[in-house]
């Protein structure tokens, strides 16, 4: 199995932002794998190790919940009393600022295991879906209806990655998606160590991403708004909001009337 330190770990799972941060905080005693403290920044351990951070600066399970912090507050999102599906949840910094804010259940989808936090993995609202391509997300495997869209993926474009689970959205549903240039910028426009420094390819690849949203059926753009906090290597990121104003033609739409049909036949059955 391959193996990697556990400092460069807790950086490529966005728990802290360098190598250097990283290895003050084991050295401080601040990282944990599950109930054992860590001491070693250099320890080589299983790409899976869990890991998480305690006493730092913010409240989440990662630094990532500070970007979807940000999202709610800037356009006024509210996931209290609402099912939500976190796509690329890695550490599950997103999943987490859901739960804080009232989310009463997370579906949280990763294509790679074992990087979720023990806290939210132990946490019964919480339903882990890891080894899944959120690509091919399907109503048998989130049955529930979507109130509420999060997305902090990488290595892929938003446009090939959501349209399965936009499709999983119930009417009035927002959702907040972080937009990484890096990720969306054609090849002659990506630096050296896949840094995006141009602000013109940042303003071009949010308004191509903006473009795309807006022409989906029943979504209306809440707006796109700098990502407080940078990438890996300084990458600058964009959050942009939207919300769900109807349900797309061609999609079943669930309503009371349909679940009081369903229990009337299991009753004759």
């Amino acid at each position: 199995m391959a193996r990697t330190r556990v400092d460069q770990l807790l950086v490529d799972r966005g728990l802290v932002e360098s190598l250097t941060r990283a290895q003050a905080l084991v050295v401080a005693g601040k990282v944990f794998s599950a109930t054992r403290r860590v001491d070693k920044p250099g320890q080589a351990v299983p790409l899976d190790y869990p890991l998480d951070v305690r006493g730092q600066e913010h409240p989440f399970v990662s630094r990532g919940g500070i970007k979807l912090s940000h999202a709610l507050a800037e356009f006024g999102l509210d996931p209290a009393g609402l099912i939500g599906l976190d796509i690329g949840a890695s550490t599950g910094g997103f999943t987490d600022v859901l739960l804080i804010h009232g989310a009463i259940k997370v579906y949280a989808v990763d294509v790679g295991h074992g990087q979720l936090a023990w806290k939210l993995r132990s946490d019964p609202r919480v339903v882990v879906m890891e080894k899944t391509n959120a690509r091919h997300l399907t109503a048998d495997q989130v049955p529930d209806p979507i109130g509420a869209l999060v997305c902090d993926a990488s290595f892929i474009g938003l446009q090939t990655l959501l349209p399965a689970a936009l499709a999983l959205c119930a009417p009035g549903a927002w959702a907040a998606v972080l937009i990484k240039p890096q990720f969306e910028a054609g090849p002659g426009q990506v630096g050296a160590k896949g840094v995006v420094r141009d602000p013109a390819v940042h303003d071009e690849v949010c308004a191509r991403i903006g473009a795309w949203w807006a022409t989906l059926p029943g979504w209306t753009v809440l707006g796109i708004s700098p990502s407080p906090i940078t990438g890996p290597e300084g990458n600058r990121e964009f959050l942009l909001a939207a919300r769900l104003e109807h349900h797309p033609i061609g999609l079943p739409i669930r309503s009371d009337k349909d679940d009081r049909e369903n229990k009337r036949l299991d009753r004759v059955r």
